[in-house]
């Protein structure tokens, strides 16, 4: 068997597996906030990751299934006097989550083994597919101890595990979209690594939204102060710094929880905008042109779909279709990042002379 080369058609079809394993995620994202806005995350209060794949297939075992239910803090103090039918409404986006978190690990773990089989993934490669399947073995155990948190005597998740697991799911897709796009788009010679510095600042600005996002959510903080810009009538809402010690502020204040989010977003706004005036001076030679015009679009409609969220009191198909958006303006960030870093940056154009004369002048790499 022959051994994978950089820019075979091996690394070529493991790219393109490995971008099926991205959407995937994005998916498993996507639904986990329909899952929460739902209220559907609490209601699988039994988990068994190998064997319980199956939903209830008889009324007998869904009887049993939403008998376990009843016995949790969500029914008794939230849910009480539910029938089976509304049960199992909830049920189905919570076990339709689990069975794509599932899916993903398969979906991942047999092209791994047959890529390896046959020899086709570059030696220094495999360490990286290795640690992809763990990171997502760790992910679905970071779920369950998030879920955990609403079963015992609080039907409500932890603010903090829930915005680690949609951190942790987010890195793990950023990771291997990056791996993916180095195996569709090797280097040429030696790029312009100093290029792609303001783009991957400017994903961390969109990563660190979508952590501050986190919060509101499992605080349900976008149900408050549903004015905009104001909250209230005020720059600042009442209450910012009330608890003590200052810093649970930041993380167990609806009022600070939220305003910190609507801050970050409009910063990370004005610097994708500020950035993308000042690049679209010298743009990318190669793919990545395309991809430096649509991050402003994406994040003007990130910004539109945060405020038309916050006023309409957060419904949920548009509140969905806000985290897809935040995601998918991470991904863009990261592609344009990948393109500047690896293409070759334009290095001559030819503009008007002294006297109307044409001259060649020598462009710089840009910001």
């Amino acid at each position: 068997m022959n051994t994978a080369t950089p820019g075979t058609q091996s690394e070529r079809a493991i790219a393109i597996w490995l971008l099926l394993v991205c959407a995937m995620i994005y998916g498993m994202v996507v639904l986990g906030g329909v899952t929460r806005l739902t209220g559907s995350g609490l209601s699988m209060v039994r988990w068994n990751p190998i064997f319980g794949i199956l939903p209830p297939l008889s009324q007998a075992r869904w009887q049993t299934v939403f008998d376990q239910y009843r016995q949790s803090p969500e029914y008794r103090k939230i849910n009480y006097g539910m029938d089976l039918a509304g049960f199992k409404r909830i049920y189905w986006f919570e076990y339709a989550h689990r069975l794509l978190g599932r899916s993903i690990g398969l979906v991942f773990l047999l092209p791994f083994l047959y890529f390896l089989w046959r020899r086709r993934i570059r030696r220094a490669l495999v360490p990286r597919l290795v640690l992809m399947f763990v990171l997502g073995g760790l992910q679905g155990l970071l779920g369950w101890y998030m879920v955990k948190s609403g079963l015992v005597d609080r039907p409500h998740v932890s603010q903090y595990r829930l915005t680690a697991h949609l951190g942790a799911a987010t890195l793990i897709y950023a990771y291997i979209l990056w791996v993916a796009l180095g195996l569709l788009f090797p280097p040429r010679g030696e790029g312009t690594q100093g290029r792609a510095r303001m783009p991957l600042l400017l994903a961390g600005l969109v990563f660190g939204t979508m952590l501050s996002g986190g919060f509101v959510a499992g605080l349900k903080a976008g149900l408050a102060f549903n004015t905009f810009p104001l909250m209230n009538g005020r720059l600042v809402p009442d209450g910012y710094l009330l608890l003590q010690p200052a810093w649970h502020n930041f993380f167990e204040n609806i009022a600070t929880v939220q305003f910190d989010h609507r801050l970050l977003a409009l910063v990370t706004l004005a610097a994708i905008l500020t950035w993308w005036w000042r690049a679209r001076r010298t743009p990318p030679a190669g793919r990545g042109r395309w991809a430096l015009h649509l991050l402003p679009l994406v994040a003007l409609a990130q910004a539109s779909l945060g405020i038309a969220t916050l006023l309409l009191r957060v419904p949920i198909p548009l509140a969905s279709v806000h985290q897809a958006n935040a995601l998918l303006l991470l991904t863009v960030s990261l592609y344009l990042a990948h393109a500047r870093r690896h293409d070759p940056a334009p290095v001559a154009a030819t503009v008007p002379a002294a006297r109307g004369r044409p001259g060649p002048e020598r462009l710089s790499p840009g910001p």
